[in-house]
């Protein structure tokens, strides 16, 4: 039976560079964000066909200096999968995700995993503590150590923010599509290490108080990103 349990750990940090005198360049309302979060993917196949999937999730997410007990977020997603052949696998999942000084998101998750050739398939990508839904990834398998990847999803990223700025203890979030690229190297089964780069497009920033009341909201300009990550099994 294919049947796992895995803990996940992962750590983000955004920072920001206002510029102008008008909207958020005009107040400056953070700067550093980070967050951490804790997953405990699950993956129980009932037999050769037909597997469940359950990724419980905590995380933080605040500006330095705030205070991370009001920046706790809780949720996940679960789905089932149906292996059609050795190629493909399909299934549906849905996912949800409590929001900082507003209501829960709900989305749906699209798993997938179809290989189009030996060595190029499409797979449902691996998310972070901030994205909603892991997102699609096209992978490109070069060697028997190296492949590449190329991808997309939607992220939203709603933190809390100190007691110092122009919003004591409110609210910022920032909404973007990320699409990206990604190099990995496996060593063995049990270790792989990867860096992933790309570019945040269609984003939008909002700034509201303590309580989840707008205040500010605008588009911000196509923003560069970098990421590195690197799995253990034993």
């Amino acid at each position: 039976m294919r049947r796992s349990v895995s803990l996940a750990v992962g750590y983000g940090y955004d920072g920001y560079d206002f510029s102008g005198s008008g909207g958020f360049g005009g107040v400056e309302p953070w700067s550093e964000i980070n967050s951490l979060r804790i997953s405990t993917p699950v993956r129980w196949g009932f037999d050769e066909k037909w597997s469940l999937f359950f990724i419980p999730t905590l995380r933080t997410t605040a500006e330095n200096g705030a205070e991370l007990n009001d920046a706790i977020q809780a949720g996940g997603f679960a789905g089932f999968s149906y292996r059609f052949s050795k190629r493909l696998t399909l299934g549906p999942g849905i996912g949800a995700v409590t929001q900082i000084e507003d209501s829960a998101t709900v989305f749906p998750v699209l798993l997938i995993n179809w290989k189009i050739t030996e060595q190029l398939s499409l797979k449902t990508g691996g998310g972070t503590g901030a994205t909603l839904g892991p997102g699609l990834v096209l992978d490109w398998r070069a060697s028997g150590n190296w492949s590449f990847s190329f991808g997309g999803r939607y992220e939203k990223l709603r933190f809390r923010l100190d007691d110092q700025g122009v919003s004591p203890n409110g609210v910022g979030e920032d909404r973007a599509f990320p699409i990206f690229g990604g190099i990995k190297y496996t060593h063995n089964r049990r270790f792989q290490l990867s860096i992933v780069g790309g570019v945040d497009v269609g984003g939008e920033l909002s700034l509201e108080d303590k309580d989840g009341n707008e205040i500010l909201s605008e588009s911000h300009d196509p923003a560069p990103f970098i990421g590195f990550a690197f799995s253990f099994r034993y």
